[in-house]
């Protein structure tokens, strides 16, 4: 809501008082909410995503957006939203590397909860996750994939929703 977009711009300020979120200052932020991790490599991927313009700060609008992608957003926009975080590249394809950067990056991020929370490892998770994916068996996901996938598989989303700030 209008009100909302309001308070949100006056914490932004409050803690970026010249309108630009920094990759150190989004870091900050998920250092709070994980202080028993290393966030540096998940708020690194994250904040590529926020970043949309690339000029290396996240401006207010860009923050908004993306905040209400994945905390309101429909499936659709979640999915897609996610689908650019795993596409680290870039390129139009989630490879298994780019996967298990992600799933790793949120293992160190929740520290000793990880390990306590999952009875596989980042390699294992990525290799089932790309078991139920991979349609077509060429080591490469689509969009198209991933979003049939992960709608059979709420998981992948829900994972992804928990983490974003």
């Amino acid at each position: 809501t209008e009100k909302e977009i309001r308070q949100w711009y006056k914490g932004f300020l409050k803690d970026c008082p010249d309108g630009l979120l920094t990759e150190q200052g989004f870091l900050k932020i998920y250092k709070q909410f994980f202080p028993h991790g290393d966030p540096s490599k998940f708020a690194s991927l994250v904040f590529r995503v926020f970043d949309e313009n690339k000029d290396g700060s996240i401006e207010f609008e860009e923050f908004i957006k993306a905040l209400s992608v994945t905390s309101r957003g429909n499936l659709e926009e979640k999915l897609i939203w996610a689908f650019k975080l795993y596409d680290v590249d870039n390129d139009g394809y989630i490879t298994r590397e780019e996967m298990y950067s992600i799933v790793d990056a949120i293992y160190q991020m929740l520290g000793n909860q990880a390990k306590e929370a999952e009875e596989e490892s980042p390699r294992q998770r990525v290799d089932r996750i790309f078991e139920q994916l991979d349609k077509n068996h060429d080591n490469k996901l689509t969009i198209d994939e991933f979003k049939e996938g992960s709608q059979h598989d709420p998981k992948i989303v829900q994972a992804l929703s928990l983490y974003a700030p």
